[in-house]
């Protein structure tokens, strides 16, 4: 069994929304109030104050203060983890050289939200056939309308309430079992910029996937308009601001959502393809780290794109249907700078697209290390040796449009 996300947005009544921003409002007091005592016990005595320190701490809180009484305990203690896990990853940091990051006090406007850990306890979702639509009650606010459906129904176990751009969410945790179909054919996958993603499977064809660029120049002019128009409003206080933040994340957010549907359905439709997928390693924080301002555009044009999302999902995914997923080690194949015929290495410049070889082979740079990962993930070479009796040793072998040589492909990658 497996944990799922499920989010459902929230249509709750005016009383509710009123309900649900006072809920808010609270728990991101009591999150304040936690870092406060954690650094005010840290100063005076040189200890730190932990989960369950604060845990007994917050029954007297809820004795002392009645709207606190009235609000869910375990959503609270939930609150309290999130700050622990903030000190634990705080810690992380400092122990790893990394920049450390103290976990900061929060105003309203950047607190996310609260969650509740058992199901029954604080929050019950009531959701039709498949768990598609249907209403949560939640303690202290009532019966609210939610609208979304899990992909694969299951338990629930515990829930997030978001608020987001002035819009409600639920994020259910449901444990289930996932299931997906796969393909029978091999792929390397190869991630770029002129092309979002270049594929080359084992039947000998290939196909880019094109990139949607959510950020061009049209688009990021849009924004800068109207982050203009929020910068000119000082007062946040005035109706006049909260309506220029509001078409500001309005813009935001369809940007969001139009990159996560494309993520989801580009990876979904691949998996539905390939029953072996082999893809370079990527460290995305390194491609973007440096470089000044000459780099500017081409690191956000790397961000824009969600290397790192994409890549995640497609695994999750071929993992639920049960295809191979083969990540290549790029410091030791070179797919970039190896040529997939002749598996010669030559170093290539950024500007450099094509691939050109003396051993005679021609092809885009994307395509050719496609090419070699596929090679790679197959054969544990950047050329297929293996099959140059039979004619070109770039000749990639897929009898009857399957994986040659599952059982011990399967062996290898194992």
């Amino acid at each position: 069994m497996e944990l799922r996300k499920v989010t459902y947005r929230m249509y709750p009544g005016t009383r509710q929304t009123e309900k649900l921003e006072e809920l808010l409002g609270l728990h991101q007091r009591v999150y304040n109030t936690a870092l406060e005592e954690r650094i005010r016990v840290y100063g005076e005595t040189s200890k730190t104050l932990g989960f369950a320190a604060q845990c007994k701490e917050l029954t007297s809180w809820r004795k002392q203060c009645e709207a606190l009484a009235a609000v869910n305990a375990q959503s609270l203690q939930v609150t309290l983890k999130r700050l622990d896990l903030a000190y634990a990853a705080f810690f992380r940091r400092v122990k790893a050289g990394e920049t450390a990051g103290f976990p900061r006090f929060k105003p309203i406007q950047r607190f996310a939200g609260w969650g509740y850990k058992t199901h029954g306890d604080g929050f019950r979702l009531q959701a039709g056939d498949k768990m598609r639509h249907g209403h949560v009650r939640l303690s202290g606010v009532g019966m609210v309308r939610v609208r979304g459906q899990a992909r694969t129904p299951g338990a629930v176990k515990t829930a997030e309430v978001q608020h987001k751009g002035g819009r409600w969410y639920l994020s259910v945790t449901v444990e289930c079992n996932p299931q997906r179909a796969s393909g029978t054919l091999a792929m390397g996958l190869d991630w770029g910029l002129e092309s979002f993603a270049t594929v080359c499977s084992s039947d000998e064809k290939t196909h880019s996937v094109a990139n949607p660029r959510f950020l061009d120049k049209p688009q990021r002019q849009i924004l800068k308009v109207l982050q203009q128009a929020v910068s000119r409003k000082k007062d946040k206080r005035t109706n006049n601001r909260r309506k220029a933040v509001a078409l500001l994340s309005a813009e935001s957010r369809r940007i969001a959502n139009r990159r996560k549907d494309f993520l989801h359905k580009t990876s979904a439709g691949l998996v539905n393809q390939y029953g072996l997928i082999a893809t370079e390693q990527l460290s995305v924080k390194n491609m973007t780290a440096s470089g000044g301002a000459h780099k500017r555009g081409l690191n956000r044009s790397i961000l824009d794109t969600a290397p790192s999302t994409f890549l995640n999902l497609l695994k999750t995914k071929a993992e639920e249907a049960g295809s191979l997923w083969v990540e290549v080690p790029t410091r030791q194949v070179k797919p970039s700078q190896t040529c997939h015929r002749c598996g010669s290495q030559c170093k290539k410049l950024l500007s450099e697209r094509r691939h050109q070889c003396d051993c005679g082979a021609s092809c885009s740079r994307d395509e050719n290390a496609a090419r070699v990962m596929l090679h790679w993930a197959l054969y544990g070479n950047a050329t297929g040796q293996e099959l140059s009796e039979v004619g070109n040793g770039s000749r990639l072998a897929a009898q009857n449009h399957e994986i040659p040589h599952i059982a011990a492909l399967v062996a290898w990658v194992g």
